[in-house]
C-alpha cells in the first residue's frame, strides 16, 4: 500500500525515538512492498521557538492530510513558565482536537523476562494483559479555564454522547477479548461521574448484554491495578483517570519506556505516540527505550493502515529482543548489559529482517 504518514519529532526525547519509529516503517514498507511517504512537522516546544506557536498551521494540514501520525513527545523545562501565553502542551491538546481522536488505546503488556524491572511481585504480573480505553477530548483538561490573584478553576464537563461513543468502543474491544469491561468513575462525588455511571450501565445492558460489567471508584480502580492486575481486561474511563492510572500501570510493565498508546477517531486515520513525556533529562543521551514508540508504529499499522500481519511482525520483534536479553537502561538489572537507543532500534530491526 502506499500512504503519507505524518511524523512530529517534538521535543525532549521525542526526535530519538521517532527516528527509532520511523526506521521500523522503512524496513517494513521495504520488506513488504508498501510505500510510505513521511511529512515531519513540529509541534510543542520546538514549534513554539520556531514560530511562536506549539500548533502551526502546516502541522494541521499535513496531519489531516495523512493517514496516521506519530508523534513523539512534547514540553520540557525550558517551557515550564505556568504563566507563558504558550505552552508545548497546548499542542498536544489542539491536535487532539482538531483529529477528533477521542479514544485512547493504551495497552498493558507484560514481558515476562522483564518481571524483575517492575516494582510489583511477579507472581502478580502473571496473565497480566490489559487494554485501558481513556477518553482523550473531554473533561477538564478541555473545559474552560479561569484565573485571578487568587482562585482559579478548571471545568470538568461531559456529554451524554461523548460517554456513549467511548464506552462502546471499551465495550467493542471487550467483546473480541476476554468479554471483561470494567468503568472506572469517582460517581460518589463527581456529578460528571454520576452521569457516566448512569450511562454506561444503561448503554451496556441494551447493546452489550454478554459484557461482564464492573464498576469501580478512581481510587479503588488504582489500588486494584497493583493488587489484583490479572483480573482486568479492559478498562474505560474519563480523560483526567485515564491519564493518571495509564501511567502507574506502567510500573507493572517496568517502565514508561514499554508501553504504547493510539488515539482514534472516527476515521481510521489515528495519532500514534508512546505514553511516555519527553524525559528532559535523559534527552540526548542516546539511553532512551525505543520500545514504546516501535509498539506504536506496531498499533498504526494495525488500525489505520490495517496491515495486521506488519503489526504482528513488529511485535514479535520487540518480543524477540527482548527475550534475547536486549536492556535500555530502563529497564536493565544491574550489573547486565546496557544498550543505547539505536542499538535496540537495531536489534529490534534485525529480528524483522
Amino acid at each position: 500500500m502506499r500512504g503519507l504518514i505524518t511524523v512530529l519529532p517534538g521535543d525532549g526525547i521525542g526526535p530519538e525515538v521517532t527516528a527509532a519509529g520511523r526506521a521500523v516503517l522503512e524496513q517494513i514498507a521495504r520488506r513488504h512492498g508498501h510505500r510510505f511517504e513521511f511529512s515531519e512537522q513540529l509541534i510543542g516546544g520546538a514549534a513554539i521557538d520556531a514560530i511562536g506557536e506549539p500548533l502551526p498551521d502546516g502541522t494541521v494540514a499535513s496531519c489531516k492530510d495523512s493517514y496516521a501520525v506519530l508523534l513523539g513527545a512534547v514540553g520540557g523545562p525550558k517551557w515550564s513558565d505556568p504563566n507563558a501565553p504558550v505552552r508545548p502542551e497546548q499542542g498536544l491538546l489542539g491536535l487532539r482536537s482538531v483529529l477528533g481522536v477521542f479514544a485512547n488505546l493504551r495497552p498493558v503488556r507484560i514481558y515476562p523476562e522483564l518481571a524483575a524491572a517492575s516494582p510489583i511481585r511477579a507472581d502478580l504480573l502473571e496473565g497480566v494483559d490489559i487494554m485501558v480505553v481513556r477518553e482523550l477530548t473531554g473533561g477538564i483538561y478541555f473545559g474552560e479555564k479561569t484565573r485571578d490573584d487568587y482562585s482559579a478553576s478548571d471545568v470538568c464537563k461531559y456529554h451524554t454522547h461523548e460517554i456513549e461513543r467511548i464506552v462502546r468502543v471499551a465495550a467493542q474491544l471487550a467483546g473480541s477479548r476476554r468479554g471483561q469491561l470494567c468503568s472506572v468513575d469517582k460517581a460518589n462525588v463527581l456529578e460528571t461521574s454520576r452521569l457516566w455511571r448512569d450511562v454506561t450501565n444503561r448503554l451496556i445492558a441494551a447493546e452489550f448484554p454478554d459484557i461482564d460489567l464492573e464498576t469501580l471508584l478512581v481510587d479503588a480502580a488504582a489500588m486494584h491495578l497493583l493488587s489484583r492486575p490479572a483480573d482486568f481486561d479492559v478498562i474505560v474511563t474519563e480523560n483526567m483517570f485515564g491519564d493518571i492510572l495509564t501511567d502507574e500501570a506502567s510500573m507493572l510493565a517496568g517502565s514508561l519506556g514499554m508501553l504504547p498508546s493510539a488515539s482514534l477517531g472516527e476515521t481510521r486515520r489515528g495519532l500514534y505516540e508512546p505514553i511516555h513525556g519527553s524525559a528532559p533529562d535523559i534527552a540526548g543521551k542516546g539511553i532512551a527505550n525505543p520500545c514504546g514508540m516501535i509498539a506504536s508504529v506496531a498499533m498504526l499499522l494495525r488500525h489505520s493502515l490495517g496491515l495486521a500481519e506488519e503489526a504482528d511482525a513488529v511485535e514479535q520483534a520487540i518480543a524477540s529482543v527482548i527475550a534475547d536479553g536486549g536492556r535500555t537502561a530502563d529497564i536493565a538489572i544491574a550489573g547486565a548489559p546496557v544498550m543505547t537507543t539505536s542499538q535496540m532500534t537495531e536489534a529490534i530491526l534485525a529480528q524483522l529482517d
